[in-house]
């Protein structure tokens, strides 16, 4: 490029700069800047510098956009304006004020993000990389700037055109009216739909791949295997691992120090049949002739977003059971949980529905003195699914024996109901629910050993309280929430505090990160918290408490894949 060609475009460059600085309201920056400065506050998860600076980036325009909305109403109600010599002083206190403010936080960062490491037990941050942090968000601050002014600009155009026609009044709420549906229009059903469109796209072509050193099984009583009656490559990437990836009879037996049997693992991916219910019909005819309804346990298990089940879960209380064990699950999506419970949580349930219903109806033929017992389980997505899949009515006619729920995810029904009448006194985030025979809640220590005997009946929900699938709601945008009220979960740092609308970000922004934490943290669930989970709710025989420590030692030693 020529030098005059480069020269002139910088210089119009620097003018367009300066015209859209001047172009900002003072109090929509200072409302902006302060909101920046909160957003760098802790949340439940640490958060990588680039994760940051997209977040305080939103707080940013969010903060900018609140504070030109006040100015306006200000302006609107028409109250006294001060002077300008008041307005120079008003203006020089609160830019002192609002710098202390800015450079204080972004210097406390590194400090604020290492106390949440060091609950997680996480190396600590040396740097924070604030100027890398602070380029970031003011680049997404003015994108989101640039199209809230655009969005505005839209309205006045279609406002001052209906003003030809109609009162001014009238044709500026109906101008921002349309363009307000047009956007939500365009942002939901193309925007948003090709995104997701896109992003089944690429779920779905990585659930066709395989896992390293996931193979066939060649034991044709084995789900997926040549004489199954689910076929190997349909069942996806995360059914096949669950199928191939699990402990053998000969591991099993191994650290029981006795004869043990191969566990049963049935599977059904999406394209395995066309719809949920052949789906369901197929899982149960695999589990019938694998042996399934022979064994002393039956677990009907509903996988996360992506169809993943987590080994933690899993492979415990195979290993409880000394493999005399069946587990079935099918897949209802390609996507993340923290995809799909935005988009459809429905999936999970109507699939954990149909799958319980074919199963439970096939259980209840049987004769009650030699038929499995019969039990729920679910992470996240699965643990909303699962928790739906029978109602109390089907239940107390011929019921389950319990269930394992892991990270039940916010729109969680029956565990929010839980939770909201706990017993007075207890926290949220480790409540206790009336005598505790029939529903107990655990987290990364046991808390579930009480006077208390247990129901024939058992729920257990397995919960942290720094789990942002757990703790993210609405309402965390105008209301401070009770898990944060003291006492405050032990993972939790002590220095998040509610700020509105800000903690609502925060907490959002956690959830995509929410695994990328060590076992026994954030929404990854440590297998020693399954083991106490199974033992307590299906009570397994020759287990003492010295066995159950070396169990867990055993797992602990062990690499548990991430989802």
């Amino acid at each position: 490029m020529d030098v005059p060609i480069l020269r002139a475009f910088v210089a119009r460059l620097i003018r367009w700069a300066v015209v859209y600085g001047q172009s900002f309201s003072f109090v929509g920056l200072a409302v902006a800047t302060l909101f920046f400065a909160a957003s760098l506050t802790p949340s439940l998860l640490p958060r990588t510098f680039v994760v940051e600076g997209v977040l305080a980036g939103f707080a940013l325009a969010l903060g900018y956009g609140i504070g030109l909305a006040l100015l306006q109403l200000y302006l609107f109600l028409g109250l006294p304006r001060p002077g300008a010599r008041v307005q120079r002083t008003a203006k020089l206190l609160t830019v002192i004020a609002v710098g202390i403010v800015f450079v204080s936080f972004l210097w406390r960062i590194t400090y604020w993000q290492n106390s949440v490491r060091e609950l997680m037990e996480m190396e600590p941050l040396q740097r924070s990389y604030s100027y890398w942090l602070l380029a970031i968000a003011i680049v997404v601050g003015i994108v989101l700037n640039s199209l809230g002014r655009s969005f505005l600009w839209a309205g006045g155009f279609v406002s001052r055109w209906l003003g030809r026609y109609l009162p001014p009044r009238v044709a500026a709420g109906l101008g921002f009216t349309i363009v307000a549906l047009a956007a939500l229009f365009l942002a939901n059903d193309i925007v948003v739909a090709k995104l997701l469109d896109a992003a089944d796209r690429f779920f779905a072509a990585a659930d066709a791949t395989i896992d390293d050193g996931i193979e066939q099984p060649t034991d044709d009583l084995a789900c997926g295997s040549e004489a199954s009656l689910v076929p190997w490559d349909t069942i996806g990437r995360r059914g096949k691992t669950f199928i191939a990836g699990g402990p053998t009879e000969n591991e099993i037996a191994g650290f029981l120090d006795r004869p043990a049997k191969q566990p049963i693992r049935v599977y059904v991916g999406l394209r395995s049949r066309p719809t949920k219910r052949l789906q369901a019909q197929l899982a149960l005819e695999e589990l019938k002739r694998c042996g399934g309804f022979e064994r002393s346990t039956l677990i009907i298990a509903t996988p996360t977003g992506t169809g993943w089940l987590d080994p933690s879960g899993v492979n415990t209380v195979e290993y409880l059971h000394g493999g005399d064990t069946a587990i079935v699950s099918m897949q209802y999506s390609y996507l993340p949980s923290w995809i799909t419970i935005l988009v459809n949580p429905r999936h999970s349930i109507e699939s954990a529905r149909e799958l319980f219903d074919e199963v439970y109806r096939h259980w209840t033929t049987l004769p009650k003195d030699s038929r499995p017992k019969l039990y729920l389980h679910g992470l996240s997505l699965g643990a909303l699914g699962s928790e739906q899949a029978a109602d109390l009515y089907t239940i107390f006619e011929d019921p389950i024996q319990g269930a394992v729920w892991s990270g039940p995810p916010f729109a969680s029904r029956e565990w929010r109901t839980a939770v909201n009448n706990r017993n007075e006194g207890t926290p949220p985030w480790l409540p206790t629910f009336r005598d505790g025979r029939l529903l107990r809640f655990t987290a990364r220590e046991n808390a579930l050993d009480r006077e208390a005997p247990w129901s024939p009946m058992r729920f257990v929900y397995i919960q942290h309280a720094s789990d942002p699938m757990i703790w993210f709601s609405p309402d965390l945008a105008w209301s401070s929430p009770e898990w944060l009220r003291d006492p405050r979960g032990p993972d939790v740092s002590p220095f998040l505090r509610w700020v509105p609308m800000v903690t609502f970000l925060q907490i959002a922004f956690d959830m995509p990160m929410a695994t990328s934490v060590p076992l026994g943290y954030g929404h990854n669930y440590a297998p020693s918290s399954y083991i106490d989970a199974w033992r307590a709710v299906t009570d397994p025989s020759s287990w003492s408490d010295e066995s159950i420590e070396r169990l867990k030692t055993h797992f602990q030693n062990m690499e548990t894949p991430k989802p």
